[in-house]
């Protein structure tokens, strides 16, 4: 039987660790992978209202 993976369109980044700890390897990582968020700050603040200080 072969592998049905063989057959995916996108691969995973390697990672580090086992079980619990593990994490994609960040050195793998690049802006075709999907790592950029520009908008992260603004959607924590939407996310997390009590934080803003008064």
């Amino acid at each position: 039987m072969t592998d049905p993976l063989d057959k995916a369109t996108s691969k995973a980044p390697a990672t580090l660790g086992e079980g619990c700890l593990s994490r994609y390897d960040p050195e793998e990582l690049g802006p075709e992978d999907g790592t950029e968020f520009p908008d992260a700050a603004e959607l924590w603040k939407q996310t997390h209202p009590q934080d803003d200080p008064d």
